[in-house]
């Protein structure tokens, strides 16, 4: 006696759409590779691959806002959906009203219901809207259409909670988010088969030729990346050409959307982009060297980024790096920790203190007994911080110690002990500052944290150790530059690194008002002019062209065009300007390849509020230029 099993349901497509590719699933699945990392197509319409596959960890996305919002209220309100599609009826009348509607003006659930309503009504499931923007196709005159499928609402909504759903250009989202050993469908809209067929009315989007040879681009890059693509288009002359050197297939198929008979039968292609082997080395991991290096609560440090800057840099061969905006140093004494020549530049005196300690400074320490030496009052002493800085930041005998550690400080002829010692100086006043910094006076922040309860010798002398401890010979001439990232002369690095200050409207970028005090120390107060009147006693902050909008837009593109013969690794913000968009344009301009890397994958395009994409408004990302 057989027993009958029952399959278990599968998601499907929710909706008709015109150039779905349910019916070529039997073609498309043997050619997905049977491992990859994450599934991503940005021309999302219908999903048919996407529902048939059900991967776990996905990238969909659509330019069609409409679209997108649908997609996010089934995979995370489709319950509401399903209530406001089952108060649609299948009429001429309704059909109208419904259509009248603006989706924007409506509750996002009920904009949702509606998209899905017109689409299972209308003259064959056609999206398409007039020049305003508005959806004009006609109602379709079915018998008995299925408006809310429940079960295949619910597969879908739970294939779709696994994927990361954005609104954006398909550029935008290849460039931030593949990645080696992804898989990518593409399935834009067609070239048409010939001027006068039908099929080219029914596009998704406006998509024209010049657009068809930007997507090959994008694709040749996506194959340089190390990306698995699938490509499907019409069988056009022009494919053949874009695509010639990978793998064309013929597929007979049907054009369900056609009104005209003799054109309901066509030939599409697919075409197979296996991942180009690497040119470029394997990643290596992060030196063991690297954690010797004194953690600094700088503001903007990449202490907790080296992994991923790494990652990306040691894809390339090279040797000689600058590290154009060097911060609290920790990027340039990592790449000097992989037997890189280094140069490392910031226009603040105490970044270059820290650099010349310990990138530039290969082989000298400071030992403990010299630095206990330091403590110690040896002739006059000017008493600049204890009368320039009195009850803002420190006691008295602090500010005291701080004056005979400067005078002593001064007089070391060692030019790497020196550093040694500053560093430390400013190290043990960080310290011993609640949150590190100088933009208020008194001691309001304290939360009693051990390090404020250390003495500030105690903080230096154990500084003297941890940047001792820091030092090692790499064997190669590192440098410590002290100037304008703008006009740093240096004969053409292998790769620059560039890390600037971050413009933004919502924020301010101006590290000297946070540090003005250790800045001071670094510099011994010269070349700047105290601003009495303030509370803080700060002085000016130097000029930078990254204090603007339009300074950062010109600035960046100097940079680029300055060593435009390097590797370009940019450290930036997703809230900060340029933008993305910008950015890649900017480096483009340059360079042949530019890759946009985020740091964690969770920068999302578009706005929608309940998207999970959003759990972070403000990403890091590096832009990699080659």
């Amino acid at each position: 006696m057989s027993v009958k099993t029952t399959k278990a349901p599968v998601a499907k497509p929710i909706l008709k759409w015109a150039g779905g590719k349910t019916q070529m699933l039997g073609e498309l699945m043997p050619r997905v590779p049977k491992t990859y990392g994450r599934y991503i197509e940005p021309f999302f319409g219908g999903g048919a691959l996407f529902f048939s596959l059900k991967p776990e960890n996905a990238i969909i996305a659509d330019s069609n806002p409409e679209l997108i919002n649908m997609y996010l209220q089934v995979a995370h309100h489709v319950d509401d959906v399903i209530e406001c599609l089952q108060k649609y009826e299948n009429t001429s009348e309704m059909f109208y009203e419904v259509r009248s509607l603006d989706w924007q003006t409506l509750p996002k659930a009920e904009a949702a219901a509606r998209t899905i309503y017109l689409n299972k009504t209308c003259f064959n499931g056609l999206y398409r809207v007039n020049r305003s923007g508005q959806f004009n196709t006609p109602f379709g005159k079915y018998k008995n259409p299925k408006i809310c499928d429940i079960d295949a609402l619910r597969l879908a909504s739970e294939a779709l909670r696994k994927a990361e759903i954005l609104c954006g250009d398909y550029i935008l989202v290849l460039e931030h988010y593949a990645q080696p050993g992804d898989f990518v469908f593409l399935d834009p809209p067609y070239l048409p088969i010939s001027e006068n067929s039908d099929f080219k009315r029914y596009t998704k989007e406006q998509f024209y030729e010049d657009d068809h040879v930007e997507l090959a681009k994008m694709i040749g890059t996506l194959h340089e990346r190390g990306c698995y693509v699938i490509l499907t288009n019409s069988n056009h002359p022009l494919v053949h050409q874009l695509y010639e050197r990978y793998k064309i297939e013929v597929i007979q198929t049907k054009r369900h959307i056609s009104c005209h008979g003799d054109t309901r039968k066509g030939e599409d292609v697919i075409v197979t982009i296996p991942p180009e082997k690497k040119k470029m080395v394997k990643s290596e991991p992060l030196s063991d060297q690297v954690s010797l290096y004194p953690p600094t609560r700088f503001m903007g440090s990449k202490r907790k980024l080296l992994g991923e800057i790494w990652n990306v840099a040691s894809r390339f061969e090279f040797d000689t790096v600058v590290d154009l905006f060097s911060g609290s140093g920790i990027v340039g004494y990592m790449f000097k920790s992989h037997g890189k020549t280094v140069i490392s530049n910031d226009y603040m005196a105490m970044s270059a203190t820290f650099t010349k300690a310990m990138v530039e400074n290969n082989t000298v320490t400071l030992p403990i007994a010299e630095a206990e030496k330091l403590l110690i009052k040896q002739g006059e002493v000017d008493h600049f911080v204890s009368d320039t800085f009195k009850d803002l930041y420190y006691t008295d005998d602090e500010n005291e110690l701080i004056d005979i550690l400067r005078t002593n400080i001064a007089a070391i002829d060692d030019q790497y002990k020196k550093a040694i010692a500053m560093t430390a100086l400013i190290r043990a006043c960080t310290k011993k500052r609640p949150r590190g910094i100088f933009t208020y006076t008194g001691h309001r922040y304290d939360d009693g944290r051990k390090d404020l309860q250390k003495t500030l010798s105690q903080q230096f002398l154990e500084a003297v150790e941890a940047v001792n401890n820091a030092v090692f010979d790499n064997h190669k001439a590192n440098k410590s530059v002290n100037g304008d990232a703008m006009a740093l002369d240096v004969e053409k690095p292998d790769l620059v690194y560039i890390d600037p200050p971050y413009y933004s409207p919502l924020s301010d970028n101006e590290y000297v008002r946070r540090y003005h005090f250790i800045e001071g120390l670094a510099r011994d107060w010269k070349g700047v002019e105290i601003q009495e009147h303030t509370k803080t006693k700060k002085f000016k902050s130097y000029p930078t062209p990254f204090s603007t909008k339009n300074g950062a837009y010109e600035a960046f593109d100097k940079l680029f065009s300055k060593f435009s013969d390097s590797i370009l690794i940019v450290s930036y913000s997703s809230n900060s300007l340029p933008t993305q968009e910008d950015m890649v344009a900017l480096m483009k301009k340059y360079k042949e390849h530019v890759e946009v890397v985020p740091v964690d994958y969770k920068y999302a395009f578009g706005n929608q509020a309940d998207a999970k994409t959003h759990r972070n408004s403000v990403q890091e990302y590096l832009f990699i230029g080659y």
